[in-house]
């Protein structure tokens, strides 16, 4: 499946459209975001059941401010509209493809009742 550029304009749209989108926040100028494009890339056509997306932190300042991104590339993950994971770093594909097990394994049920319960306590 090819990557999608995400956009202030579609990026709630793909999020609510797609139960499972991983995120990747790079800049052209950016050496590591460079290195890692070809293993997002290939994780891509890999797991076509899994939107790739790109957002161009130069272009997309607004979404890169709202998800507090200050070091690139940041990958993001999110199942059914909730972020799993964000970090920093480029990744080689063996750990890209540990982190994407390690996602579709989870409940999401329990997470959702884990982050029901943080909030809870934060009241």
């Amino acid at each position: 499946m090819p990557t999608v550029e995400l956009t202030k304009d579609n990026f709630a749209d793909t999020l609510k459209d797609n139960s499972f989108v991983l995120i990747d926040f790079w800049a052209d100028w950016c050496g590591p975001c460079r290195q890692f494009a070809p293993v997002f890339e290939s994780s891509s056509d890999k797991h076509t059941d899994i939107v790739h997306a790109k957002v161009d932190t130069e272009a997309q300042r607004e979404l890169a401010f709202e998800f507090k991104i200050q070091s690139i590339p940041t990958l993001m993950i999110v199942r059914d509209q909730t972020v799993i994971y964000n970090e920093p770093g480029a990744l080689p594909s063996e750990a890209l493809e540990s982190l994407i097990t390690q996602a579709r394994e989870l409940d999401m049920g329990e997470v959702r009742t884990k982050i029901a319960e943080q909030d809870e306590g934060q009241k």
